[in-house]
């Protein structure tokens, strides 16, 4: 009977996990394209910030630009361009993520029981979501990686589908092709997923300790449960903090994961083959011929995506694993 919980609790954290980073991401898109195009050119945003001037003058300079272009050169689809693969890596990155997050908790705690878990540290928190983050991502790292290129290629296409870019990259590269950039991708998806899931968890406290003081400040009892709005906010606020901290290393993963892309000439500069030996490597070239700007490239429309993204991931999550556990006996 323990063992049949055990494994109720984990489909439901998982199909929970997976239906809310389907609706997140796919809500999410434009923005996710507009980001991975900023990050992937190699000419400075803003030229006065590149202490080298190698480059020339970037293709996209701004939110509204880059948007205005990219819908009159692929029209609206090219907002939602590199979606498919993004969700057959997103649905089971947040399913495997939450159901790891969700075992290592109840592992910890010594039961599965939500309000033993909310008892735990909050620095068991942020390992945890490290250890989901990490888990998450060797599973479904090859999607991530053609959504990518799909996302950044532009016009002409250089990959028609998800499948001639699978064919393609294998058969030039091999297996090892659809983990390029793996290395960067796992040193930023530890902080990030420990900062989310961990600020996440925090965020929750606060404001739990905030509602049960201003309940008996007007003297009702406390309220245990947040309501949809405080969870969205903790969720944005969560979002919020992942992201700043760790862009930079997004950067650098979508730098090798577009290496040797032929991508048409009006896109910019190409990142060639073997531009970069390894992470540290591509820290110093960008600083070096993009300044450290180069670092933050698409911060701004990562950050109005990764805050709404982080927010209505939690949120979908929390009411849809409520519904599920409530269906699935």
């Amino acid at each position: 009977m323990e063992e049949h919980g055990q494994w109720r609790r984990a489909l439901v954290d998982a199909l929970a996990g997976a239906i809310a980073g389907g609706i997140s991401r796919t809500v999410t898109s434009p923005l996710d394209v507009i980001k991975i195009r900023f990050q992937v050119q190699l000419e400075p945003t803003v030229r006065l910030l590149s202490p080298g001037g190698v480059y020339g003058v970037s293709k996209y300079t701004g939110i509204f630009q880059a948007t205005r272009d990219i819908l009159r050169e692929e029209g609206m689809l090219g907002l939602w361009r590199g979606n498919v693969p993004a969700l057959l890596m997103v649905m089971p990155y947040t399913a495997i993520q939450f159901a790891v997050l969700h075992k290592f908790k109840s592992f910890v705690a010594g039961s599965s029981k939500a309000e033993d878990h909310a008892r735990l540290s909050p620095y068991l928190s942020y390992v945890s979501g490290g250890l989901a983050g990490s888990a998450a991502t060797v599973g479904s790292y090859p999607f991530d990686l053609l959504r990518t290129v799909l996302a950044s290629q532009g016009e002409p296409k250089v990959y028609p589908n998800l499948r001639s870019a699978f064919l393609e990259i294998t058969r030039a590269k091999g297996i090892r092709g659809l983990y390029a950039g793996l290395s960067p991708t796992m040193v930023e998806i530890v902080p990030y997923a420990g900062l989310q899931f961990g600020s996440y968890d925090t965020f929750k406290r606060w404001i739990k300790t905030w509602n049960q003081n201003t309940s008996r400040q007007i003297g009702s009892e406390g309220e245990e449960s947040l309501s949809s709005v405080q969870l969205f906010l903790c969720g944005l606020a969560a979002g919020t903090v992942a992201k700043v901290a760790c862009h930079p290393l997004d950067v650098v993963k979508k730098r090798f994961q577009v290496e040797g892309l032929q991508r048409h000439p009006r896109y910019g500069a190409r990142v060639e083959e073997k531009t970069y030996t390894g992470m540290g490597d591509a820290l110093r070239r960008i600083v070096q011929a993009e300044g450290l700007a180069g670092l933050y490239k698409g911060i701004v429309p990562s950050v109005i995506k990764a805050a709404p993204a982080g927010a209505v991931t939690f949120v979908v999550y929390e009411y849809t694993s409520d519904w599920l556990d409530s269906i699935i006996k």
